[in-house]
């Protein structure tokens, strides 16, 4: 079984933010698939089903960002899933807006979430898909900004960056981390 965990915040109010465009891609994901996220376990609602026959466990945890970790290791341990079969979906500031970039492993690169699944499994050893929200400007600080609802102007480029990152979990799926990088790391949004 593969695991797509996408990061983000519980609570409404975070609902359309930029730091919750991980949920948002796993929410998308559970539509395809006739999935319900409505099963609590592990800290977080996850929903079971299957990609073109392939079993996955869609994952939001229900921490907070900068407690992701805590459940990701926790359902990790209890369904005895490898870090080889961990997904984890995330916004970016480093990455223009709409950008899907998908990585077999590597640092967090400044990303809470990403460092706290990284410091909880152990190891940065895992898949990671990064969806571009572009960086704040006039000096806005951060929080602010990732945790600001998305102005209207950025909507039709987020939701097409929510669909292609939707597609590429599923190439990661169906083919491994390699062929989602070659085919969705290269793609340009317009």
């Amino acid at each position: 079984m593969k695991l797509i965990v996408g990061l983000g915040n519980p609570g409404a109010q975070y609902a359309a933010t930029r730091h919750n465009i991980g949920f948002r891609v796993v929410h998308r994901i559970a539509q395809q698939c006739g999935v319900a996220l409505k099963t609590r376990r592990a800290e977080a609602l996850v929903g079971q089903g299957a990609i073109e026959g392939s079993p996955v466990l869609l994952v939001l945890p229900q921490t907070f960002m900068n407690r992701s970790g805590v459940s990701v290791r926790q359902l990790c341990e209890a369904l005895r899933i490898g870090i080889g079969e961990l997904l984890v979906v995330c916004d970016d500031v480093h990455l223009p807006l709409g950008a899907v970039r998908m990585r077999e492993s590597g640092s967090a690169g400044g990303h809470n979430g990403l460092q706290s699944v990284i410091d909880a499994m152990g190891s940065d050893r895992f898949a990671r898909l990064r969806i571009g929200v572009g960086e704040p400007v006039d000096g806005q600080p951060m929080k602010e900004y990732v945790l600001e609802p998305m102005p209207t102007a950025e909507h039709g480029m987020t939701e097409q960056s929510i669909e292609e990152a939707a597609q590429a979990c599923r190439t990661w799926v169906l083919e491994g981390a390699e062929a989602a990088m070659n085919r969705w790391n290269a793609k340009r949004v317009d």
